[in-house]
């Protein structure tokens, strides 16, 4: 071999070994990609109210997002519309997950908002413990609840929870235990998604009944009680008639003070 071409072939060798190694693995790619495609995971928490029993018009069951998802009862991602929950079929409507997502969907333009609906309608939070069995829906509420967030999590991250229940714990011996109560929620839920700051944000009861308002009190002092957590207020929404179940519009407001309470609590996190 000349000296020449010696020189040549060792240029070569070199510019190849390179390129290679400028070149990204296929697993690479693979992580890459999935980084990509991460879904924003909230889970939908708590009980008809959250689950929503408004009226289900055209109009309503028009809306959605090519952004905003939703894991149905397949636990398949699917694109999010009313009813979002499958908890009681024949009752289920408008509730405030999908305006929920829209907003967040918007806050997050370059992402994707992956909804995991878990209310129950009719539980106390009792019914929200480990093991704990709602005869009624033949259901294990917060079991199953972490099943489908375990399954959420192969394509995203758990980014935060929105609670609404409490009607019926809304008795003066249930409400005293109530703030005790859903701060272990929160714990248990932390936990179980290794996020110490997991945001949590608990929406008040309509105001439309009296009885409600003793819960409200309760919820009011969860933020001085558990670190990154928040209540929104229910002021000036209203019944569908019933003083128990938001209508179509109140629960759609309501989804968007939600989002306004997620985005404060993950500013938050953030400058924490």
């Amino acid at each position: 071999m000349s000296g020449v071409f010696r020189i040549i072939y060792g240029t070569v060798f070199i510019f190849v070994l390179f390129s290679c190694a400028q070149q990204p693995s296929k697993s690479d790619k693979a992580t890459r990609s999935d980084r990509r495609s991460e879904y924003h995971v909230y889970l939908l928490m708590g009980q008809s109210n959250m689950a929503g029993r408004g009226t289900l018009t055209e109009r309503y069951q028009e809306i959605s997002h090519e952004r905003v998802l939703m894991l149905d009862k397949e636990n398949k991602w699917v694109r999010a519309r009313h009813p979002l929950h499958f908890d009681k079929p024949q009752t289920a409507g408008v509730g405030p997950g999908l305006s929920f997502g829209l907003l967040m969907a918007k806050a997050y333009p370059r992402d994707t908002i992956g909804l995991v609906p878990c209310a129950v309608g009719g539980t106390t939070i009792s019914k929200w413990e480990p093991g704990a069995y709602d005869e009624k829906t033949k259901t294990f509420p917060y079991d199953d609840a972490l099943k489908r967030m375990k399954e959420a999590k192969k394509h995203g991250v758990i980014k935060g929870v929105i609670w609404l229940q409490g009607e019926g714990d809304s008795h003066p011996a249930r409400a005293e235990q109530y703030l005790e109560r859903i701060a272990l929620l929160v714990e248990r839920l932390r936990k179980e998604t290794g996020e110490p700051r997991l945001p949590f944000v608990a929406g008040e009861l309509g105001r439309y009944r009296n009885r409600y308002l003793l819960l409200n009190e309760k919820l009011a002092l969860l933020p001085q009680e558990v670190p990154f957590t928040i209540t929104v207020s229910s002021k000036g929404l209203t019944d569908m008639g019933d003083t128990t179940h938001f209508d179509s519009p109140s629960a759609s407001e309501y989804g968007e003070r939600f989002a306004r309470g997620m985005l404060q609590l993950q500013r938050k996190k953030v400058q924490w």
